[in-house]
């Protein structure tokens, strides 16, 4: 499971605006589609994380599994 970002459940908490933690980006760190479609910020983390991945506070950091 560890190509899987932490994930061992179905019932995945996403990253996205119903999240308690979650903001729209910071306008001043980020421009075009990353502030509008792209990341969210993590009140919880302090940071931006990307939006519709599962949930960075819960499952950590996503990490690619194509194998490149």
């Amino acid at each position: 499971m560890t190509k899987n970002a932490g994930v061992t459940t179905h019932k995945i908490k996403w990253c996205d605006l119903r999240c308690e933690n979650a903001d729209f980006a910071k306008t001043d760190a980020l421009d075009g589609s990353c502030r509008t479609f792209l990341s969210l910020w993590c009140n919880k983390l302090e940071k931006h994380v990307t939006k519709n991945s599962p949930c960075e506070v819960l499952f950590g950091k996503r990490r690619p599994t194509t194998g490149f």
